[in-house]
């Protein structure tokens, strides 16, 4: 799908002649527009009145001085026969939360559609060499978040990013990808089937021209998106120098909430998450209540209920026995008719997906829809040997 030449605004225009000066970044293109007053009456100064703001030398002055329109057209032209919008921070589609961090992209590249209420958004980050337990609990933490309502951001790369899309997807939700390359690329490659529908449900974003290919030095900068768009954070499975870690601290420095799943200890695929958690970076979760818990206003109202409060749901009473157990965030979400039933045939001991058609009697293609959505609410257990059980609750 082409996007119409004319959708990119004058502002955007000006921003986008900014932005494609090698060295330029945020701030220096934020200290230029708030110097000039406008991000158009920077275009057509002189080299001499350029280098008056700070941080602007006699190289990138003239730089500035020498570029010119041609490019831009250029870029607007190959973003647009990708179907790709360029809007810039002071365009009203921009992101908020975004543009309210020290730092924001000055502009965009957009596939897809920006909501607003993708302002109400949880990133979930991890390690692209995931354990099977930590994709699971990015793709359940996502889906469960995307059911109640949150926009589900990360950075689609292998292992918990490509699990915390999928999780929103399954849940019918929303999901944001932030590239650290231009749109010219996909990456990882053949990740198009996601991508595509990442966009049907949300949006690609980079804040890359369109030819810059994928580079590790980009990802720290991806990163600092990914935080700036989100309420909080949550870290799912990062070892002691993973990636996701950056994200957690550009998350602390825009002021947002770091959450962080503790995971096993004879491994080392969980030791940033750890770490974050024992210097008290971030908050130890084990269920949605305990993020929701800590978004204020926002958590209240999104958190799901059944007749009850989330303290009389999630904690037992103080009469009762010491050993009863809390009662999950899943005994309060809905399940559809295919969901209950294949619930109440399900017995305690792990039973084959043959044996749940039989007891169930639901077709194959509804039992296996069916268990996808159970595991990611936290009422069933896949077992060795692809069989199944009810959790207890």
């Amino acid at each position: 799908m082409s996007i119409e030449l004319s959708a990119v605004s004058d502002a955007a225009r000006a921003y986008l002649r900014l932005h494609l000066v090698d060295g330029l970044g945020p701030i220096l293109i934020a200290r230029l527009v708030e110097h000039f007053g406008d991000p158009r009456a920077v275009v057509g100064q002189s080299a001499a009145r350029l280098e008056r703001v700070k941080g602007i030398g006699p190289k990138a002055a003239q730089r500035i001085a020498g570029n010119n329109d041609d490019a831009v057209e250029a870029e607007i032209e190959a973003a647009c026969a990708r179907g790709v919008r360029i809007i810039c921070v002071s365009d009203p589609d921009y992101p908020q939360p975004l543009r309210r961090t020290p730092d924001p992209p000055p502009v965009l590249y957009v596939r897809g559609r920006l909501q607003p209420e993708d302002a109400v958004a949880l990133g979930i980050v991890g390690s692209r060499h995931c354990s099977r337990y930590g994709a699971e609990q990015a793709e359940r933490f996502a889906a469960l978040a995307a059911e109640v309502g949150l926009t589900i951001v990360s950075g689609m790369a292998l292992g918990i990013d490509t699990a915390a899309h999928r999780g929103a997807l399954l849940a019918k939700g929303r999901t944001l990808a932030v590239l650290g390359c231009g749109m010219k690329y996909l990456y990882p490659p053949r990740s198009e089937e996601l991508a595509d529908r990442i966009v049907e449900n949300g949006a690609l974003i980079s804040e890359f021209p369109m030819d810059v290919p994928p580079a590790e030095f980009n990802f720290p900068r991806r990163n600092r998106i990914i935080a700036g768009l989100s309420l909080g954070v949550l870290v799912v499975e990062a070892a002691k120098h993973s990636g996701a870690l950056l994200t957690a601290s550009a998350a602390n420095e825009y002021n947002r909430e770091v959450f962080a799943v503790p995971g096993r200890i004879d491994t080392s695929h969980s030791d940033g998450c750890h770490r974050l958690i024992r210097n008290g970076t971030a908050k130890l979760v084990t269920c949605l209540p305990d993020i929701l818990d800590e978004l204020g206003d926002v958590g209240r109202i999104l958190l799901p209920r059944a007749g009850a409060t989330h303290d009389e749901a999630a904690r037992p009473d103080a009469d009762a026995a010491s050993d009863q157990p809390l009662l999950p965030l899943t005994s309060t979400l809905k399940l559809s008719d295919a969901e209950r039933r294949l619930l109440d045939a399900l017995p305690a001991e792990p039973v084959s997906v043959e044996t749940l058609t039989d007891l169930s009697g639901l077709p194959p293609a509804g039992v296996a829809s069916a268990l996808t959505s159970l595991q990611l609410k936290g009422l069933v257990r896949r077992e060795p040997g692809e069989l199944f059980s009810r959790k207890a609750l």
